[in-house]
């Protein structure tokens, strides 16, 4: 059923986490903003996801605290007090997220169809979007837009603005130098590549006559594995792993001549801002989380993993099922990176 608000003059975006996922919901609320650039755009997101989309224009963002408990909620309601939105975008099937709709009004409020609406999403909307075949992440939110009306003649795109402070500060960490980025870890350790081989590919790099720097968050996992990477090379790298502001991370990303990740959010954050990007995959299906603009770049082995334990096919099985096993990139090999490397810096 379509919106019977044809012109809205207030929106409410729902979606809180993670990284990756809310860079696949930009393009989507840019490409609502571009249909009704009047309408008042409100973002209900996570302290750190609302970092690194501070420079986006004609959002307001209203922070949610998931760690905070209730008092994250009482927070949330006080905020919107009084307010009451046309439309309510509830892009995030969570049970937290979902109470969280409980203290937006709002007149229509819109969550994934039946078979996608997890942990019981579809109690707290009132409108569905249409079922889509197996879609990328991005492309299931830019069923949102069509939903309320908007008519999308392209795919996803994204305008992420970077200000000229954050520039300057990744020219004086990088120089006049072509660059590539390794951002090596993921949210959990078994989805990260091996150090050495990191290594290889840094060297590699080196070889072609590329500035190596690595990029990171805080965490003694992520410390740990950067130091790996620079011990087991030959290569001179610049280390900024848990030395960048995500806006700074997003102005190193855009400079950089291609990114090597696994399935991790600066693989989407490098994407909003068209840099080439090598993901890594092994535990999950790079055409439903993949770097968005690099799908054809991924070096992935997941197919045959899925096959190999399910004795199914990727059409066969679940949409965006799961691969376990603790040593899986381990079967990634340098050379099919070194080959995806060859490929993409020859169109650059």
């Amino acid at each position: 059923m379509p919106s019977k608000i044809t012109t809205p003059n207030s929106i409410c975006i729902l979606r809180l986490s993670a990284i990756g996922d809310v860079c696949h919901a930009v393009a989507t609320v840019q490409a609502i903003q571009h249909r009704w650039p009047e309408a008042r755009m409100t973002w209900v997101i996570g302290k750190i996801e609302a970092k690194l989309l501070a420079n986006l224009k004609g959002i307001e963002f209203v922070i949610f605290d998931k760690k905070a408990g209730l008092k994250g909620y009482r927070d949330l309601y006080h905020q919107l007090k009084g307010r009451k939105f046309d439309l309510l975008l509830h892009m995030q099937v969570a049970l937290r997220a979902s109470l969280a709709t409980l203290c937006i009004r709002a007149k229509e409020k819109w969550g994934f169809d039946r078979s996608r609406a997890k942990e019981g999403q579809w109690i707290f909307t009132n409108h569905q979007i249409a079922p889509q075949n197996k879609p990328h992440v991005a492309d299931g939110f830019w069923g949102f837009a069509q939903a309320i009306g908007v008519s999308l003649e392209s795919k996803p795109s994204w305008d992420m603005p970077i200000n000229k402070q954050d520039q300057s500060w990744c020219l004086q960490q990088t120089g006049s130098k072509a660059y590539i980025v390794i951002s090596p870890a993921a949210s959990k350790a078994h989805r990260n590549w091996l150090p050495n081989r990191y290594a290889a590919i840094a060297d590699y790099a080196h070889a072609q006559g590329l500035q190596v720097v690595l990029s990171g968050g805080p965490t003694e996992m992520e410390k740990q594995l950067g130091n790996k990477i620079i011990n087991a090379s030959n290569a001179p790298i610049i280390n900024l792993i848990n030395k960048t502001s995500l806006p700074q991370l997003l102005a190193l990303l855009q400079k950089a001549k291609l990114v090597l990740a696994p399935d991790s959010g600066p693989a989407h954050i490098a994407t909003t801002v068209n840099t080439p990007v090598i993901g890594l995959y092994a535990h999950s299906n790079p055409k439903r989380t993949g770097p968005y603009h690099s799908q054809s770049s991924t070096v992935s082995i997941y197919e045959e993993l899925l096959i190999q334990q399910t004795d199914k096919s990727i059409a066969e099985n679940r949409w965006g099922k799961r691969i376990k096993g603790k040593s899986l990139m381990e079967l990634i090999s340098v050379e099919s990176v070194v080959m995806m490397f060859n490929k993409i810096m020859k169109e650059v």
